[in-house]
């Protein structure tokens, strides 16, 4: 019998405007950018619908932006009566499917993401840091060049292991410099470097990972109703400890999406939907495999529209 997953966006898909349909559409979902501005004690709801863009891109609003307006868009598109067999979400977004699995509440998993961006924002001095994606080249190649940088003195490691042929790599500004240098000397098409504030994903976090682990302790974790594909193992996780071990460790480890979206297929998962802004997930998951269905849902009108999709689908 056919799966379904549901897949939430990490940081990057924010934008301004996100969710306002929602907010404005009937029924309780406005609820939950109110419910996020009072647990934060600020106006994050303003920023989401008003901008500027400068300051919801800020890594500590971008990420309970995301969480909040991804959350809200999944309470809606429940009217469908669809319930996933599986969550996964990328980076920041796998909170969201924690939250969607009911393995914590909203208001802690967006006062916990909000924590996670102040810490990786600070953990590097900015500047010191970076990322690239890295294109045309597997993985295996990739590794053995981030570790000859690593051992050169210049830390580099693989960070997003997103689909074939697309690899994000992060590190000291110098290493990830040398790295996408031998990249291409090796085979890679191209490197990217991206706009970001720091070296997420690298050992260079272990010190917002061990803040992070204060405020996991602090949280009612409850084992998970609907099983999470796990970033850094592309398992299922449902146990309570084992979901904040997984957390802390991956801040600083790989996110293995490429991984994660072929353990779905390998438990019979052939319709993912992702819920939150933009279609990046989507579009990776496509990469991984042209024969599976993917669905975008953003707002009142995409939901609407995969909604009727579906129950067509389903006669």
């Amino acid at each position: 019998m056919s799966k379904i997953a549901f897949i939430f966006p990490g940081q990057g898909s924010q934008t301004v405007g996100m969710g306002k349909s929602l907010a404005e559409a009937y029924g309780p979902t406005n609820d939950f950018f109110l419910k996020a501005d009072k647990k934060l004690d600020y106006s994050l709801s303003k920023l989401i619908f008003e901008g500027p863009q400068s300051e919801l891109t800020l890594t500590f609003n971008a990420q309970p932006a995301l969480l909040t307006t991804s959350i809200a868009v999944m309470e809606y598109f429940r009217q469908s009566g669809i319930i996933p067999d599986y969550v996964a979400g990328h980076s920041l977004g796998e909170y969201t499917a924690l939250v969607a699995a009911g393995a914590f509440s909203f208001e802690e998993g967006v006062y916990a993401v909000h924590k996670r961006g102040e810490y990786m924002e600070i953990a590097v001095p900015n500047g010191e840091g970076t990322m690239a994606a890295v294109l045309g080249l597997d993985s295996d190649k990739l590794e053995a060049v981030t570790n000859e940088i690593t051992e050169s003195g210049h830390l580099v490691q693989l960070a997003n292991i997103n689909c074939p042929g697309q690899i994000v790599i992060s590190g000291t500004r110098k290493g990830v410099e040398l790295a996408g240098a031998k990249a291409k000397e090796v085979g890679a098409k191209r490197v990217l470097p991206l706009e970001v504030s720091g070296p997420f994903h690298s050992a260079l976090m272990k010190p917002a990972a061990e803040k992070l682990k204060a405020v996991l302790d602090e949280m009612d974790i409850k084992d998970a109703k609907i099983p999470v594909i796990a970033n850094v193992s592309a398992r299922e996780m449902t146990d309570a400890s084992d979901i904040k071990e997984k957390l802390i460790e991956q801040l600083y480890s790989p996110v293995q999406w490429e991984k994660s979206v072929r353990r779905m297929l390998d438990l019979g998962v052939t319709t993912f939907i992702e819920i939150g802004p933009g279609k990046v997930l989507s579009g990776l998951v496509k990469k991984v495999s042209r024969t599976v269905n993917t669905y975008a849902v953003s707002d009142v009108k995409t939901c609407q529209e995969v909604m009727d999709a579906l129950k067509e689908g389903s006669r």
